[in-house]
């Protein structure tokens, strides 16, 4: 058995542990292997798969991509959320319903804010970005039918969070 499919057993089977004591999601989110690791030495994600799974357990089927960027130092940005909504302007080429969904990117942070990063993303942000995805999901048809984007930045020790067009 591999590690992942070992560490994925283990998850299923801590059913009672949670974020907010939520029964664990019955899809887990794919984890990132530390063999795939793209980051330079000095640059590591805040949060893990297992933290988004903890804490949106109910909604995890409903997102469609978590990535852990790699690319370009995005500032102050640590954590960020997506609503892909259908495109209605590309002659009726829209994206396929099953691409509807929610996209979660973890955003690099230097390693040695790793540890205040996480614990401020995990008592903070984690609930946030579990309020926003359910105040979505309850939105009206004129809020789903356009894209929007929320961001989280960690500027000297404190946590803002807002949506950006």
């Amino acid at each position: 058995m591999r590690y992942a499919d070992s560490a994925r057993a283990l998850l299923e089977q801590s059913a009672e542990q949670t974020c907010e004591n939520r029964p664990w999601p019955s899809a887990i989110l794919p984890a990132m292997s530390a063999r795939n690791r793209t980051l330079p030495r000095h640059r590591a994600w805040p949060l893990t798969t297992t933290d988004i799974n903890e804490c949106l357990s109910p909604y995890v089927t409903r997102i469609t991509d978590l990535r852990f960027l790699t690319g370009h130092d995005s500032g102050t940005i640590v954590l960020g959320a997506a609503w892909v909504a259908p495109n209605p302007r590309n002659y009726g080429r829209g994206i396929h319903p099953d691409m509807v969904r929610f996209r979660i990117d973890v955003h690099p942070v230097d390693t040695t804010e790793r540890a205040a990063t996480r614990a401020v993303l995990g008592a903070h942000a984690l609930p946030q970005l579990h309020k926003w995805i359910t105040q979505a999901i309850a939105a009206d048809g004129t809020w789903q039918l356009t894209p929007h984007q929320h961001y989280w930045r960690f500027t000297n020790g404190h946590l803002t969070h807002r949506d950006e067009e």
